[in-house]
């Protein structure tokens, strides 16, 4: 299971604000089988199969200009690890354990 950090930056919006464009990504991202995904003040984390992973992430970079932006910047970090299962979660507890 591989792990995507996720920022997408609508740009020629008129705005500085980005909260809305913010919001319809999330509604839409709520709907995609397959993954599970996590919101945080600064990106959104999603976890599953890679190879859906980069489906969900089309799909979402394509959110802002259904809704008005004339430009989107998309950053993607990838955590893909092989040797041993992984997880959001069980990369949390790793950490916690050690505490």
């Amino acid at each position: 299971m591989a792990i995507a950090e996720v920022t997408i930056i609508p740009l020629g919006t008129g705005s500085t604000s980005v909260s809305q464009y913010v919001a319809e990504i999330e509604k839409v991202l709520a709907k995609q089988e397959g993954v599970t995904h996590e919101l945080t003040p600064m990106s959104t984390l999603i976890e599953g199969p890679l190879d859906r992973l980069f489906e969900v992430i089309q799909v979402l970079h394509e959110v802002p200009f259904a809704n008005g932006a004339g430009r989107v910047s998309t950053s993607i970090k990838i955590d893909d690890r092989r040797d041993k299962p992984s997880s959001m979660a069980q990369k949390l507890k790793s950490v916690a354990d050690k505490m």
